[in-house]
């Protein structure tokens, strides 16, 4: 029943750590479905959610700071086992009486998390030995710890970095065990959601799969269906699982907006209207697109009129299917928290999602979003359980505006021709050399900005690009990724010598932060 997989669920509170979605991951791989919400959420509210568990998020303020963020007194008579990490922990323990108070010397970065007294169900095997290595990332520390809580663990530097109050099943840590850096944090906040909430693991991606088939047929019954098809992870998978669903009451309209990687439409239509047998309509819309993006050189201006354009092209082709009253989007949940961030003021909105949001009052069709809360990997795991091809599913992130905001500044047609024979160059060698699989997201950048350079015996006078390629788990923070200095020049000979208007290539060694993932 559509029920199951969301039964047993942990609710998410989020103090504007920028580790909140990571959290959020980390329960969803110990197969337990959760939700995160801002930590202001009614109490009404999260007893109708009627979660097996809560998880306070770590945040940027100090619990004494005039207006910091806390929850309603009641949350912590729910009778639901209560984990805080971070601010979270000096949260309870604040509001248990507890003392919370700046460091003297505040711990970012490694440190060994040392056993103290007899470790509860939350630390079963977490330690080797009365030790484990640990990430913080905290400035304030619990001086003195509530009545009825006892300190489990501490560091050299911090005496309590982990407490709890079994007989309330309340548990707080000071460190983070939702990042990689804290080796052995997965299996912590798998304790929590399995042995201590006592969630049996029912979100799988084959449960997911059935559970959406069920609720696709639900809402839409007879009607048809009709889903913008970009070639990208999310809209080929929720294409995949709608056509499991309806069959034939699906139709995609794929738009070729002449901002696709080399070649992307021709393999789109061979992958599902030859393969799959979905129906697919191709949109030559090319002209369209360059046309209105004409002289729009902002980052955010240029997804807007890509989204508005893409919603516009959908209205039109809709409107020629009979029947058709509903708009199938891959809209992924990073997608709506994001989202949702930017609105509520909680977190600062880096971009917009042209797929986030409804659509305009003028168009006639209903949303129909399957994969809405999913994250990435999890998309992917269910694309795999469909069948589609591996190198679609576990093909790198592309931006919903395409090269569009992979060509820095103006979009005009030179620059989109230019820009994916370098990059098709550029991928072409990362799987030839066996790098592409190792790498999270790799891709070249337009730089609108021209260099002199030599060609045989004249002076050439040419364009940029940029390489990236970088290295994350998470897409929260990335490292550049080491390539070889004998791939670069490799792959810097073939773009400088096959791509005609280049005669420069750079490659971008920066991480996030401070800089972003994409350049735009």
């Amino acid at each position: 029943m559509a029920t199951d997989i969301h039964q047993q669920k942990i609710l998410i509170l989020d103090f504007g750590s920028q580790y909140t979605q990571l959290i959020a991951r980390r329960v969803r791989e110990a197969h337990v479905y959760c939700e995160l919400h801002p930590f202001d959420m009614p109490l009404d509210e999260i007893r109708r959610f009627a979660p097996r568990g809560i998880i306070l998020s770590g945040g940027p303020k100090s619990v004494y700071e005039e207006g910091a963020p806390a929850v309603a007194e009641e949350l912590f008579e729910l009778g639901v086992p209560v984990l805080g990490i971070c601010y979270g922990m000096q949260l309870m323990s604040r509001h248990f009486g507890g003392e919370v108070v700046p460091a003297g010397k505040r711990e970012f970065g490694h440190a060994d998390l040392l056993a103290a007294g007899q470790p509860g169900p939350l630390f079963d095997n977490f330690f080797i030995e009365g030790k484990s290595p640990v990430w913080m990332s905290h400035g304030d520390h619990v001086a003195r710890v509530p009545d009825g809580f006892q300190v489990v663990a501490a560091t050299a530097n911090a005496p309590v970095c982990a407490i709890q109050n079994l007989s309330r099943n309340l548990y707080g840590v000071q460190f983070h065990p939702e990042v990689n850096h804290t080796p052995r944090g997965e299996q912590l906040i798998d304790s929590f959601v399995r042995s201590i909430c006592g969630c049996s693991g029912q979100w799988t991606p084959g449960r997911i799969i059935d559970d959406a088939v069920e609720r696709i047929r639900s809402q839409v019954g007879s009607d048809r269906v009709v889903l913008g098809l970009s070639g990208g992870v999310d809209s080929s998978v929720a294409a995949a699982l709608i056509h499991r669903a309806i069959g034939d009451q699906l139709t995609c309209v794929f738009v070729d907006n002449g901002l696709l990687r080399l070649g992307e439409g021709d393999q789109v239509m061979a992958t599902f209207a030859e393969n799959l047998g979905v129906k697919v309509i191709r949109v030559d819309a090319e002209e369209r697109f360059l046309s209105a993006l004409s002289g729009a050189s902002d980052p955010e201006k240029k997804r807007k009129i890509i989204g508005g354009l893409f919603v516009e092209i959908f209205d039109e082709e809709s409107n020629k299917i009979q029947d058709a009253n509903w708009l199938a989007q891959g809209t992924i949940y990073p997608d709506v928290i994001e989202s949702a961030g930017a609105k509520t003021g909680k977190a600062h909105n880096i971009k917009s999602h042209h797929n986030v949001g409804g659509l305009p009052d003028y168009m006639k069709l209903k949303l129909l979003e399957p994969l809405r809360e999913l994250f990435k990997d999890e998309v992917r795991a269910i694309g795999e359980e469909l069948g589609l091809p591996r190198q679609m599913v576990w093909r790198h992130p592309f931006p919903g505006p395409g090269l569009g905001v992979r060509i820095l500044g103006e979009v005009k047609k030179e620059y989109a021709d230019i820009l994916r024979r370098a990059d098709a160059i550029y991928i072409e060698e990362l799987y030839s050399s066996g790098h592409y699989d190792k790498i999270s997201q790799a891709f070249a950048v337009f730089l609108p900005v021209k260099s002199v350079g030599v060609m045989g015996d004249g002076r050439t006078y040419e364009y940029v690009v940029a390489l990236r390629a970088v290295e994350t788990k998470d897409f929260m923070t990335a490292g550049w990724y080491p390539m070889p200095y004998e791939d670069l020049a490799r792959i810097s000979g073939r773009i400088i010598n096959e791509v005609k208007g280049i005669n420069r290539v750079v490659y971008d060694i920066s991480s996030k932060p401070p800089a972003t993932i994409e350049w735009e």
